[in-house]
């Protein structure tokens, strides 16, 4: 049943003015500890620190932590080697972690490669069986972590095109997601792109002969997540001119999600939309940069897509103004807590509302609604050390709030988040201007996992984890 405005107006109305503004401070996330003061001028800080400290220099030039925290390489593009014998591939991207047998961590990491081949020194090997496209560079490369420290590394996918970040599945699969809709014939492919693929980091043979889920669209992908509930797909994309779109998927009637039933569906399976958001007063939002305020709440409906493979206009070009709601670099996306956390990285001129440099938002597919739960202001000065801006990959901390990777203006880092939208560092690359990605804990929780994209290195932080304070 659509939520349509008159009905989200009337809703707000009966619950009060917290459902437009709940946690509201009416501040921007900006500087580590922004709204920290605000917090405790009305009782909220509960004596708790938040995050670790200050980050100390590496004199290895990689990566500043807080003072008691390691990390480890655990792979590097053009050092470290796959079982084939050929180097790391470069460009990590997002990245997952899987349980495996006997205490092995399993990490499936994309590597955002676009265009041919031949630009790239280390694309991802063309390993037989597990080529989409024999033309393009990009891919994801499964790491295994065994109890003792030792490390291997082998093709999940080849193929495939400019691999950013996923999602991690229900059941124990990653979902790869290209960010990239060259068509055949156009910049040296030889098939289409713009999909989402499945690889299996338990099983080598679920992942030959890669096929596309069509059913999920075809457009510059960026992430996904699965609603274990009602199996719904969320997606987003990251594009511009228009800016682009959040999409949820609506699976068939009788369809049952589990490892390799994506790749049976048929290309226009279930169907593809795009959402329409309003205020608490009923107004028709067209751009998520219209929001100002933490806690500020949308009303959501859902709007079907006419030709999910944009066989003629580009999916996001197929709605007149005033049909969805937009918003500019929408990216990294996490499912916890009954929903799915969402960042759109920056808004300038190309968006409607006002600029900032970073939201993240809750989307509780019970209520149909999304909520702004981090919002970052313009940074005045990227490079310099303090701000942050530019969030990207994005995951739920076992220890509360959110971990976020920084791919802004300038310094790059891993920084937390609350639940109330103050912020901490975590990390710092010391090594270059590139920026974080496929941030992920352990399933035990003991690492974060994390990459610097160019090169291409993955590293494990150990150190002190604590709980941190829920505002």
């Amino acid at each position: 049943m659509p939520l349509n405005r008159r009905e989200f107006a009337k809703r707000s109305a009966a619950s009060g003015a917290g459902l437009a503004l709940t946690g509201a401070v009416g501040a921007l996330a900006t500087a580590p500890e922004a709204l920290a003061a605000a917090d405790d001028r009305h009782g909220h800080g509960h004596g708790h620190r938040l995050g670790y400290g200050e980050l100390v220099e590496d004199p290895l030039g990689v990566l500043a932590l807080p003072a008691g925290f390691t990390y480890r390489v655990i792979t590097r593009s053009g050092v470290t080697k796959l079982e084939s014998g050929e180097f790391t591939p470069s460009n990590h991207d997002g990245t997952a972690t899987f349980e495996g047998r006997r205490g092995v961590t399993l990490l499936v990491n994309n590597h955002e490669l676009k265009g041919p081949r031949s630009k790239w020194a280390y694309p991802v090997p063309l390993t037989e069986g597990l080529v989409y496209d024999p033309a393009a560079a990009g891919g994801c490369t499964v790491v295994e972590v065994h109890r003792d420290g030792s490390v291997a590394e082998w093709v999940g996918i080849a193929g495939t095109s400019t691999n950013c970040a996923g999602g991690r599945t229900p059941w124990g699969t990653w979902l790869t997601c290209e960010e990239n809709s060259d068509r055949a014939g156009e910049n040296g492919m030889t098939k289409d792109h713009g999909y989402v693929f499945e690889v299996d980091p338990h099983d080598r043979r679920a992942n030959r002969d890669p096929r596309p889920v069509k059913a999920f669209g075809r457009y510059d992908h960026e992430a996904v997540v699965i609603d274990p509930r009602t199996g719904h797909a969320y997606l987003t994309e990251d594009d511009s001119k228009p800016n682009g779109l959040l999409f949820r998927w609506v699976p068939p009637k009788g369809f049952a999600h589990g490892r390799g039933r994506l790749a049976t569906l048929a290309d226009d399976a279930g169907v593809l939309q795009a959402p329409k958001c309003f205020d608490a007063a009923g107004r028709f939002v067209d751009d998520l940069s219209r929001a100002t305020r933490i806690g500020t709440v949308y009303g959501v409906d859902w709007v079907d897509v006419p030709d999910r493979d944009g066989r003629t206009v580009a999916v996001r070009e197929q709605f007149a103004e005033g049909e969805v709601t937009r918003a500019r670099k929408l990216e990294g996306m996490w499912w916890a807590d009954g929903g799915a956390y969402i960042v759109s990285s920056f808004a300038r001129g190309e968006s409607p509302g006002t600029p900032h440099d970073g939201q993240v938002w809750f989307y509780d597919p019970k209520r149909r609604t999304l909520t702004l739960q981090v919002l970052l202001g313009v940074n005045p000065a990227p490079d310099e050390d303090g701000a942050f801006d530019g969030p990207d990959n994005i995951t739920v901390s076992p220890y509360g709030g959110l971990v976020i990777a920084e791919d802004g203006e300038g310094v790059s880092h891993l920084f937390g988040a609350t639940e109330r939208g103050r912020t901490y560092p975590i990390a710092r690359n010391d090594l270059n201007d590139s920026e974080f990605t496929g941030v992920v804990f352990s399933p035990d929780g003991d690492t974060l996992f994390a990459n610097i994209q160019t090169p291409g290195i993955m590293v494990a932080i150990t150190g002190p984890w604590r709980r941190q304070p829920r505002r």
